[in-house]
């Protein structure tokens, strides 16, 4: 299979539009990758445009499509939905699957230098390349391109978004990690993935990367987290994101909800919310 060729694993009828289910070789991954696209019924007639979604850890590029709901309003705004996988699979490096955080399922949407982790865990690189892939074979608006996530996706997200302005014209999130420098999960997986050199780390912290621009996004961020989200207070920070937003002048609408946690029945809450937010930008708001 060449990096060019998309195998389709499954698809499925859903809101006149259809799910499909991927395999390509990735070159940047240098493994067999999948991804799932939700294709629109406005796609049988022309290109239409595109959200991207990244998911969390101990996820998979169903996770979204099964549990986030988003299908019905996607179909009837005539918005693709693209979901990668959220690491390697097949490495077997020692130690890739002894916990949830790190190894597989935990690809952090970072390009990894420490060995051996190196050979493929490229998932911010991968993001790149499976964007530059649909924009080859699938009918989407190569300009309306659109990016959100979740947790760790959340992070990615960001950091994509922030990384390369001008191939992602929206970016939202769902209860991100805002500052992985300075919590648990991105201590471990950077240090793992990265090295000790925390000066390598900035490049992958959005709320580092937001402090170092000029509202790069100026028709505004959505981000949504639960008030009941036990990760809240150790791992997910939004108050520094919302303070380099302050200070790079970039409009961010922060929205805390009562009592909702980390999952999916919160995502799919909020999921329509996001897609409407993301329709507006992508459908001739300015930048």
């Amino acid at each position: 299979m060449s990096a060019s060729t998309l195998e389709i694993i499954s698809e499925h009828a859903c809101f006149g539009g259809v799910q499909r289910f991927y395999r390509h070789h990735s070159r940047e991954i240098g493994l067999p990758m999948r991804f799932s696209v939700f294709l629109p019924p406005q796609a049988r007639d022309g290109r239409v445009p595109a959200l991207m979604y990244l998911a969390g850890l101990t996820c998979t590029e169903e996770t979204f499509m099964t549990k986030g709901g988003a299908q019905r309003l996607a179909a009837e705004k005539g918005l693709m939905l693209i979901a990668p996988d959220t690491s390697p699979r097949g490495c077997n490096f020692p130690g890739d699957s002894e916990s949830w955080d790190f190894g597989l399922g935990a690809g952090f949407y970072v390009d990894a230098t420490e060995a051996p982790w190196n050979q493929h865990y490229r998932m911010y690189s991968y993001v790149l390349e499976l964007l530059a892939l649909i924009k080859e074979n699938l009918p989407v608006v190569s300009s309306g391109i659109g990016i959100t996530g979740h947790s760790m996706g959340g992070h990615g997200a960001l950091v994509l978004a922030l990384r390369n302005p001008a191939l992602f014209k929206s970016v939202s999130a769902f209860a991100p990690i805002c500052a992985p420098t300075q919590c648990p999960w991105g201590v471990k997986a950077f240090s793992g993935y990265l090295g000790s050199d925390q000066s390598h780390w900035q490049q992958y912290d959005a709320s580092a990367l937001m402090a170092q621009q000029t509202a790069p996004f100026p028709a505004g961020i959505l981000i949504d987290q639960g008030s009941g989200d036990k990760f809240l207070p150790d791992q997910l920070f939004p108050e520094a994101f919302e303070a380099a937003c302050e200070n790079a002048r970039q409009p961010l609408e922060c929205r805390r909800h009562a009592d909702y946690d980390h999952g999916y029945y919160f995502i799919s809450t909020f999921i329509e919310d996001h897609l409407r937010f993301h329709h507006r930008q992508l459908n001739g708001a300015p930048r």
